[in-house]
């Protein structure tokens, strides 16, 4: 059986949420996520709040929409980076790279938690999916402990506390090693999207990738 074709009426549905998850990320890059308003953006588009509703229950589904719009882009650009034989490295400058792109899409991920909005399950699926392409990346690093090897002291616990991996068959010091590497990532990503190291007189682009290279050796 061929594609289900839309009809008029599902792809002007389509269209209108679009439109909608536009003027959410003008507002975001604006005033932030906390004063993402329905009502403001029904303004903006000339129709009645109201209106809206009938393509977006409230606030939080469309701050859903627009997470898992996020997190999508991001395990998409990641699994072409490992299609492409990347190693951790160039995973980790894709994901600078992809948070360069929009620095708002980035701290709405990853950034201060949005004031009364509490994020249901489905949106952590597609963040698992990230780390996954992180961990098998990990997994076939020259670097990467063989199980038997001696694990390192912070790692041992992770063999019962893979919640974060999603029951990924990685050893626990390979575990450690790319939870680590992620920490670094978004710790440095964190400072550098904020504005932290603007006048400190070094280049961040060699500090990303000195960061980087110590965090694999």
């Amino acid at each position: 059986m061929g594609a289900k074709t839309e009809t008029p009426r599902e792809r002007y549905r389509a269209q209108v949420r679009a439109e909608i998850k536009k003027h959410a990320w003008e507002q975001i890059a604006t005033a932030g996520a906390s004063a993402l308003s329905l009502n403001a953006i029904a303004k903006q588009m000339g129709v009645s709040g109201p209106a809206l509703y009938r393509y977006y229950a409230g606030r939080d589904e469309l701050i859903t929409e627009l997470i898992k719009d996020g997190y999508r882009s991001l395990a998409d650009r990641m699994h072409a980076a490992a299609d492409e034989g990347a190693d951790v490295r160039a995973l980790a400058r894709t994901i600078r790279g992809w948070a360069l792109e929009d620095p708002h899409r980035y701290f709405l991920l990853y950034g201060t938690p949005v004031p009364g909005y509490h994020a249901p399950d489905e949106t952590t699926v597609i963040s698992q999916e990230i780390m996954a392409v992180l961990l098998d990346t990990c997994v076939r690093e020259p670097w990467a402990p063989a199980a038997e090897e001696p694990e390192v002291p912070f790692a041992a616990h992770l063999r019962d506390h893979r919640a974060w991996a999603q029951g990924h068959p990685a050893p626990p010091a390979v575990l450690h090693r790319a939870l680590s590497l992620w920490v670094r990532v978004q710790g440095v990503l964190s400072l550098e999207l904020a504005g932290q190291f603007a006048g400190m007189g070094f280049d961040t682009d060699a500090f990303f990738e000195a960061e980087m290279a110590d965090a694999v050796k």
